[in-house]
């Protein structure tokens, strides 16, 4: 755990970039504040997916198994998809479904997605004992309903074990929180996977050996996790707060990291900055 990463940067002068992906020799991310779907590539070539210019935030994203895009909005409580011909339509309208805003996604590969929302307590406030943010499955074909509740803003997600374990970031509860998971989507046997303190997580992804890499923004920090919270890697980034996280590359060694510069003040006024940066893990 004292290894001595450098964090290399990949691409900047984004605005508040989040919700990587990686996909197809690219990582694929929301730039929120410029209402834009990126992909960047492993030598820092970005392309611009998609653009909105109806007030449409995206966030969460994931993929059909056609290839098609679904694109959290945060503007609305509703999942887009980018069509073969370009064009943007509503999958899914969420709106009798969602409590709070919507945030990430993942999506399994029978095209279900599952989708956080956050809940209706304020960040600022003191956590209630009993939170009310839910995950709600989204089927391939737009039908949806509310398969976890009672989640302290569900925040970043991620199948283990082969699609059968679901596990969520609850970020203001500091822990990692899993389910398993039924063969037609459903979520049981709800169980602590990781208590963070004093990390947190943000966004998450999982590596080819099952741990969990934790964007923990407050602690300026990246943190491989394992199951019962052991942690067995910590990656620093100075006075940058990780907001999200994604192992990929050409050989699955590539962990890139999508951070905020400027603090939460800057993240609140919508005058932040972001980076994207890499490390290389080991074997």
């Amino acid at each position: 755990m004292s290894r001595r990463w450098v964090p290399r940067t990949l691409l900047d002068g984004l605005t508040f970039a989040e919700s990587p992906r990686w996909r197809d020799g690219r990582l694929w991310f929301s730039d929120i504040f410029a209402h834009r779907v990126m992909t960047v590539d492993e030598s820092g070539r970005a392309e611009v997916v998609v653009e909105f210019t109806g007030g449409e935030r995206p966030s969460g994203l994931g993929f059909l198994p056609d290839g098609r895009l679904l694109i959290v909005n945060l503007s609305e409580p509703n999942i887009l998809r980018l069509d073969t011909t370009g064009e943007v339509v509503v999958h899914a309208d969420l709106s009798e479904l969602a409590v709070g805003g919507l945030n990430d996604m993942v999506v399994d590969d029978q095209g279900r997605a599952y989708v956080g929302s956050m809940g209706t307590h304020s960040n600022a406030e003191k956590r209630p004992v009993d939170a009310d943010g839910v995950v709600i499955l989204v089927e391939a074909d737009g039908r949806a309903r509310v398969v976890a509740e009672r989640l302290d803003a569900p925040n970043g997600p991620a199948f283990l074990d082969g699609g059968d374990t679901y596990v969520v970031a609850e970020f203001p509860a500091q822990r990692l929180t899993a389910y398993d998971r039924g063969v037609d989507g459903s979520l049981s046997a709800r169980r602590t996977w990781a208590d963070l303190a004093p990390a947190g997580a943000d966004g998450i992804s999982v590596d080819p050996a099952e741990g969990i890499w934790c964007a923990s923004p407050w602690t300026s920090d990246v943190r491989r996790v394992l199951e019962g919270g052991a942690v067995a890697d910590v990656v620093g980034f100075g006075d940058r707060m990780p907001l999200a996280c994604a192992v990929g590359g050409h050989d699955g060694r590539t962990l890139f990291v999508l951070s905020c510069v400027g603090g939460a003040e800057a993240i609140a006024a919508r005058t932040c900055t972001s980076v994207i940066e890499t490390v290389r893990l080991a074997s």
